[in-house]
């Protein structure tokens, strides 16, 4: 008999006969509600995430929701700081949201781990299929304790996942997570299975209540957007991979005409593409613009838990680290707030650029969404007016602590609406003014033996080869070296703005080196300068 991980290869193989597909689905499906062998869990910042039907399965995600359950029942007082309640009444009371993406058997993993949550007396709120953003605003909206998120995010088909967020709708930190960890582990071997069963539980609108978050928060200008679309004058398309974002920009905008949403179909398995926002899956989104006479034009694709987002506006592809940029400008040019800005160090320096002639601070954290809390609280001394990095996350002032690619649909809209440029017009405006840089990011694998910490001790080390005042070879060129950034891998930043970050795997025999610099023709000669200060130190 095939392992699931073998039937798994047989549903994503592109020659598996369509009539045999199904049976296969039914396959995963009842090892996944039948199976009780144990899982090892590791659960970070993003949840635990495993393949369906050999780790995720109901039974281990029953041991999951024994593991928070327990996490709370023995919290200490530094712990029920971090959860944002009081005590364990205070969990009874203002309850749970929990919800899920679009994959398979999302609504029975739910069931499992709310009917633990129901015994042990709190209260439960379901929003069936909900994008990322939605349950920090329920969170919000309702006064819940915590909400659990039934994702991978843009993981393949074959996986699914389990997100724990505390009482300020945000992700959870490591003081958390690593509690559930090791209970759940703890707890896995001899866990006594019980069954699936209906669940008393209270159902919601996420869509509506995080519209009404949005609306009250003042985040969005929806005024100028529906002026915009009344005008005629927008083509707006938005691919959703078949994820939870479908039908949420429809709801969110009064389902304009301009509007044309693509794969939006139910399909657990992602037509057979990875689910991510990346260019090759914007293919379907270029295609209607390229065609498109449209004055302004605004294209998108979503992950399937709508976290992360990337643009095309007929002409160019906007990533993160070009979107992050226009949206802090605009913010600061037209919207006059003031705050600063948040970006992790693997994101491109462009805005610190704008940032620094804008007389605005630059806040750099280590890479994890995260860690931009300090910044998005609600009651932040340093306001983030745009917090993001550069996979495809984003999150703003008075938004959601959680990366919002339903915010982000919504403010570059806003954008176009206020200024009347597309954000490729707008971003030409920025390269005029600021000049360009161009990042790429990369890497290389490294002996095995290095995985871990002496990795992380090898890469720590290249820092005394890169102290500022410092020259470094690059191609035929010597750069001097004028910042340098220890808190996540090194980042070596040049006095002409270009930089270099090696950052370590912390689970595979790989290095990561990110690189940004104003001549394109440097790209391969900053790796490979990056590459030798690994080697040498």
């Amino acid at each position: 008999m095939d392992s699931i991980t073998q039937i798994w290869k047989k549903i994503q193989a592109p020659d598996t006969d369509p009539s045999t597909l199904k049976a296969l689905v039914e396959e995963v499906k009842k090892a996944a509600m039948t199976s009780e062998t144990p899982a090892k869990v590791n659960f970070g910042t993003s949840g635990w995430r495993g393949e369906i039907g050999s780790e995720f399965t109901l039974r281990n995600l029953q041991v999951v929701a024994c593991a928070i359950i327990k996490m709370y029942r023995e919290a200490t007082p530094e712990l029920w700081e971090s959860l944002g309640i009081k005590d364990f009444a205070e969990l009874q009371a203002k309850g749970l949201v929990i919800g899920h993406d679009n994959r398979l058997l999302g609504h029975e993993f739910c069931q499992i781990v709310a009917a633990q949550f129901k015994k042990a007396g709190v209260k439960i709120y379901y929003g069936g299929e909900m994008a990322t953003p939605e349950f920090s605003a329920a969170v919000e909206m309702l006064n819940a304790a915590c909400s659990i998120n039934m994702t991978p995010s843009h993981n393949p088909s074959h996986y699914n996942g389990i997100k724990f967020n505390p009482a300020d709708g945000g992700p959870a930190g490591p003081e958390i997570t690593n509690i559930i960890t090791a209970n759940a582990n703890e707890m896995m071997a001899n866990h006594q299975f019980e069954a699936l069963c209906e669940v008393d539980w209270e159902i919601i609108d996420p869509v509506k209540i995080y519209s009404d978050f949005l609306h009250r928060q003042g985040t969005i200008n929806f005024n100028r957007i529906q002026k915009l679309l009344s005008e005629g004058r927008l083509t707006l398309v938005c691919d959703h991979v078949h994820g939870s974002t479908r039908g949420r920009p429809a709801a969110l905008l009064g389902n304009p005409e301009c509007l044309i949403s693509l794969r939006t179909e139910d399909d657990s398995l992602f037509g057979g593409v990875a689910p991510e926002p990346s260019s090759k899956n914007l293919e379907g989104v270029r295609k209607v613009l390229d065609s498109s006479k449209s004055w302004y034009r605004l294209g998108c694709i979503f992950d399937p838990d709508g976290d992360r987002v990337r643009f095309y506006d007929g002409t160019r592809e906007i990533d993160m680290n070009s979107f992050g940029a226009i949206a802090f400008h605009y913010m600061v040019a037209y919207r006059k707030e003031v705050g600063v800005v948040a970006k992790s160090v693997a994101t491109s320096n462009f805005v610190n650029i704008i940032a620094e002639k804008m007389g605005c601070s630059i806040k750099e954290t280590s890479v994890g969404f995260k860690n931009f809390r300090p910044y998005l609280e609600r009651d932040a001394k340093e306001r983030a007016l745009i917090a993001f990095e550069e996979s495809d996350g984003i999150s703003g002032l008075n938004n959601t602590l959680e990366k919002d690619a339903q915010f982000g649909l919504l403010l570059a809209l806003e954008i176009i609406a206020v200024t009347g440029k597309n954000l490729g017009e707008y971003l030409d405006a920025l390269y005029t003014e600021f000049g360009r840089l161009y990042p790429t990011r990369s890497g290389f694998e490294v002996d095995k033996s290095l995985v871990g910490a002496p990795l992380v001790a090898k890469v720590n080390a290249i820092a005394k080869l890169g102290e500022p005042g410092m020259k470094i070879l690059v191609g035929d060129k010597e750069k001097e070296v004028k910042n340098l950034l220890t808190l996540d891998g090194v980042k070596i930043i040049f006095t002409d703005d270009s930089w270099m970050l090696i950052r370590p795997s912390g689970t595979e025999p790989k290095v990561r080196i990110y690189t940004e610099c104003r001549d394109p023709e440097e790209k391969d000669a900053m790796f490979e300068s990056a590459k030798a200060l690994f080697f040498k130190e």
